[in-house]
């Protein structure tokens, strides 16, 4: 897709984030918002990804490690024309596919493994990638973490371990909104100097703006060409990212907003 069309495509996501988490009456509205040019690109222009044969054995993987911003991948999904769109609605009610958390036992295309409990998302791409080069296949391997699940200690090892090996199959991104559940992830605990980490662990680190898709798109073009080493994408975003009463404000990270705020929030995306 071109630029245009994939900023298109953007704000019919943030339009069903929005939706599906209002009529939900929960969910994670601020982390999924910051994360929709990341996904966006990834499905529409960076993954090997066949919408109507998801199963294909030369797919591109994508683990969604922050799990609490399914709402994104979901959209992107219905996009696609994976699943029916009218069936989003149905998240976080009992017995939907769409589950607060990707859920791997409801066979919803697109969802390689259940995640939600942060921190292990990274050991599982780190697995796929390991896999699939020495089988010597050519699959790429991408997982989206958040910053405030840095402070998780198995990413470490996971980064750890893909550095060793040289992965150079593998692409992680941090949607690093700077914000997490109890507030200011630089308050909580810090981070920093997070690409320096990331360096010493053997990897090519690039940072972003994670709303920019020229940007985005040059990150993932570079990792793809780099070789004896995994790709860390540090992606600066914004919590919120399209409504103004969201951007930056930690309460959204897992507060649905009320029919009244939805339509006010639609209204100023442009719907």
């Amino acid at each position: 897709m071109e630029i245009d069309e994939l900023k298109s495509v953007a704000k019919k996501v943030r339009k069903d984030i929005l939706v599906m988490t209002a009529d939900a009456g929960s969910g994670h509205p601020g982390g999924s918002l910051s994360s929709v040019e990341l996904v966006c690109a990834l499905y529409f222009n960076v993954m090997k990804f066949d919408p109507k044969n998801p199963l294909d054995p030369k797919r591109d993987y994508f683990i969604l490690s922050k799990g609490h911003v399914c709402p994104v991948l979901y959209s992107v999904l219905a996009q696609l024309e994976c699943v029916n769109a009218d069936e989003l609605c149905s998240l976080r009610k009992i017995g939907s596919r769409f589950q607060g958390h990707p859920a791997k036992d409801k066979l919803l295309p697109g969802v390689e493994v259940s995640t939600g409990s942060l921190g292990y998302g990274l050991s599982v791409g780190t697995g796929i990638a390991l896999g699939l080069k020495r089988g010597k296949k050519s699959n790429r391997v991408y997982v989206l973490m958040g910053d405030g699940e840095q402070q998780e200690g198995s990413v470490w090892e996971a980064a750890m371990a893909a550095g060793d090996h040289r992965m150079d199959n593998l692409c992680a991104i941090i949607d690093s909104n700077k914000l997490q559940i109890d507030g200011k992830v630089e308050d909580i605990m810090s981070i920093e100097p997070l690409a320096d980490k990331y360096r010493a662990f053997k990897w090519n680190t690039v940072e972003i703006d994670g709303h920019d898709y020229a940007q985005i798109l040059k990150a993932f073009d570079t990792a793809s060409k780099t070789k004896g080493k995994p790709t860390l994408i540090i992606a600066n975003t914004i919590k919120g990212k399209g409504v103004s009463f969201m951007e930056n404000i930690v309460d959204w990270h897992g507060k649905a907003p009320s029919k009244e705020l939805m339509e006010k929030a639609l209204k100023e995306i442009g719907f």
